[in-house]
């Protein structure tokens, strides 16, 4: 983890999400929190690493989410060479097996 990324305010915003306890208390909190475009981007960035792991090219991510090659790539990028941070949210969803999504 970036050293530049685990701040105090950061772990204040963490702990606030764990409390959350529901869709619509995410949907609350979120909306308070972030833009549109910020919250927008977010789960846009979630779609394409879900449609990354379902093996779809980048025309058809990009076709179906608006995203840009830019930041599937940078998914991508994520998806390998990252935290592991999708892939302990996808199992934890019950979508770890990548042929399932």
């Amino acid at each position: 983890m970036s050293k530049k990324l685990k701040t105090e305010a950061v772990d204040h915003l963490f702990e606030a999400i764990l409390c959350l306890e529901n869709k619509d208390e995410c949907y609350a909190f979120f909306e308070d929190v972030c833009t549109v475009n910020e919250l927008m981007s977010l789960s846009q960035r979630f779609e394409v690493a879900k449609m990354l792991r379902e093996q779809n090219t980048y025309l058809d991510i990009a076709e179906k989410t608006g995203a840009s090659t830019a930041t599937i790539s940078r998914v991508n990028r994520s998806l390998n060479y990252g935290n592991d941070g999708y892939d302990m949210v996808f199992g934890r969803m019950g979508l770890d097996d990548k042929k399932e999504l």
